[in-house]
């Protein structure tokens, strides 16, 4: 159990919800090490695993925590009781996976997990959601409490058109008019800013029509291919401490130096 850092009250963690349009593009991966980096640059950071369904975070990160975010919400538990201090200098506040009743967006859910976030806020610079895939309530009310919205994709086509799909529902349904885009698994060097081009000629032509303002995806950062992310997965370990100078590591880095730029 980690010990909450004293609230700064006239700071408010900025939230960045972390999230994808489908499961398997490395979004939690990033996320766990984009936390370790804005540590090392000296923000208090607090990854929330807010995939209420399938959380894998505690995987990532080898930890088997004995209080969950689902003890939170469900009232069994305090706040305080469920922080952990992660590798890599950040804490977070795990959800478990397969607990069904959690994954659906009941109003009591809404409402825990509304309070969870804001009283979070004045303890942490940073706050990341680590959302789960997808365009579920669960997904886009955890990304409705966000300052901002980083979307992770990969190069590959049915990525593409999820990420799409994400793009669209959060120009419409929550008015998102500036959205943060990483691609991962890039093959090759350059690859974030085709796919950048092709998501934002698509969103220009379909979605600024439909929400009457332009809606711009600005990339933020491009993630190499690198067989260092499949070690550190299979080590259970933190890429940026395991691989500290692998191309993904390095690539991670640049992404939390822009995003606190």
């Amino acid at each position: 159990m980690s010990p909450m850092p004293q609230p700064q009250p006239a700071r408010r963690a900025r939230i960045t919800a972390v999230t994808s349009g489908k499961g398997g593009v490395g979004k939690t991966l990033v996320c766990a090490n984009l936390a370790a980096a804005l540590a090392a640059a000296g923000e208090r950071v607090l990854v929330l695993d807010a995939d209420l369904g399938l959380a894998n975070l505690d995987v990532v990160l080898n930890l088997a925590p004995h209080v969950t975010l689902h003890d939170v919400i469900g009232g069994r538990a305090a706040l305080d009781d469920a922080l952990v201090d992660a590798p890599g200098g950040f804490t977070v506040l795990l959800a478990g996976s397969g607990l069904v009743e959690y994954s659906r967006l009941t109003a009591e859910v809404r409402e825990r997990l509304l309070g969870v976030v804001e009283a979070m806020r004045p303890h942490f610079d940073r706050v990341l959601l680590d959302t789960g895939a997808g365009l579920s309530d669960v997904v886009l009310y955890t990304v409705a409490l966000a300052d901002e919205v980083l979307v992770v994709a990969t190069p590959e086509p049915t990525s593409l058109t999820d990420a799409y799909a994400t793009v669209k529902v959060l120009a419409t349904m929550q008015q998102r008019r500036r959205i943060g885009l990483l691609v991962n698994q890039a093959a090759r060097r350059g690859d974030g800013r085709r796919v950048c081009a092709q998501l934002q000629q698509v969103v220009t032509r379909y979605v600024d029509p439909a929400v009457g303002a332009p809606v711009t995806l600005e990339l933020l950062g491009e993630v190499p291919e690198d067989a260092s992310v499949r070690d550190a997965v299979l080590r259970r370990a933190l890429l940026l401490q395991a691989y500290p100078g692998s191309p993904a590591s390095r690539a991670i880095v640049a992404l939390a130096a822009r995003m606190r730029a």
